[in-house]
């Protein structure tokens, strides 16, 4: 078999200038090697796998997040990205609001070991750990590249600020509230 060290029809983007671009091969994230210094709530930790400064991913983010016993979460969303949680162990909570009913109604989510949560763009929410004794840890898949937290002081109904008027940006009840980046 013969080796093809430039570009090809399959790989155009490989230019065969010697060293490949993070984009063209695998990456291993051992579990001892994940990254705390990434965007966090109180209440919680979130540890980075696969992110662009771990991995040059462009379009994904991948952590786990650990929530102590009897623990609740700082109320938070995740701008636009999507989030998919899967959890791992423990009996974590999901809490939003809900106003369907044509009232804003607290909306608790109880979860076990292989449940999935799907949380869309700017949804406000927090995770809880109700246990005395277990800690609860989740796996998370973001479609942004990092950690987007965007910490807030309470929970609204998404297009409704607290008061129940609609909010001037969507990435806080009363314009931008302050996100936490990586490092803070």
């Amino acid at each position: 078999m013969t080796s093809h060290p430039g570009p090809d029809a399959f790989h155009p983007h490989l230019t065969g200038s010697g060293e490949l671009p993070l984009s063209a091969r695998l990456h291993h994230v051992r579990a001892d090697g994940l990254d705390g210094d990434t965007a966090q709530t109180g209440g919680m930790r979130r540890f980075a796998a696969i992110s662009g400064d771990s991995v040059g991913s462009e379009r994904l983010w991948m952590g786990q997040t650990h929530v102590a016993p009897v623990t609740a979460s700082s109320n938070h969303h995740h701008g636009a990205s999507e989030t998919a949680i899967h959890v791992v162990k423990g009996h974590p909570e999901f809490v939003f609001l809900d106003d369907s009913s044509g009232t804003p109604q607290e909306v608790r989510i109880r979860t076990a070991p292989g449940d999935y949560i799907f949380v869309p763009p700017f949804v406000p929410h927090r995770e809880e750990n109700p246990s005395p004794d277990e800690e609860a840890v989740v796996v998370i898949a973001r479609s942004t590249q990092e950690a987007i937290v965007v910490n807030l002081p309470e929970l609204y109904v998404l297009g409704k600020g607290p008061d129940g008027s609609a909010p001037s940006s969507p990435t806080g009840p009363t314009g931008p509230a302050s996100p936490t980046s990586p490092g803070a």
